[in-house]
């Protein structure tokens, strides 16, 4: 499974060739806390019970020429949503650590930062 660590996205988002961020937790978690320029696409609790049908029934609010980074509070969702739109032909990876990564990053956390490095080496 693809992934994308929350600074290589950040760097990421200041390219021309930005990637479509799709953040899929619910719309209240959205509204409280986004990655600025994110879509959301309220489909966590469908796909944390197993129905990828949620979101299939709404990939044509999901921009097919553009690389698309899946967001939710861990990432383990989002881990679904990325292999569903694999499945459905898009070029998608998910956001390590979801928010909690994207916000410890933020925030230049130690525990990030160790994370971080986890991810380098594995």
């Amino acid at each position: 499974m693809n992934g994308i660590r929350p600074d290589e996205l950040d760097d990421r988002l200041e390219d021309d060739d930005e990637p479509f961020v799709l953040d899929v937790r619910p719309a209240e978690a959205y509204e409280s806390d986004a990655i600025d320029g994110s879509h959301n696409l309220p489909v966590y609790g469908a796909l944390r019970a197993g129905d990828e049908s949620a979101l299939r029934d709404r990939l044509d609010e999901i921009p097919r020429d553009r690389e698309v980074v899946t967001v939710c509070k861990m990432g383990i969702v989002a881990k679904r949503a990325t292999s569903v739109l694999k499945e459905e032909g898009y070029d998608a990876s998910t956001l390590a650590g979801g928010m909690s990564g994207w916000n410890g990053y933020r925030a230049g956390s130690i525990g990030y930062k160790l994370r971080s490095l986890w991810w380098r080496i594995r």
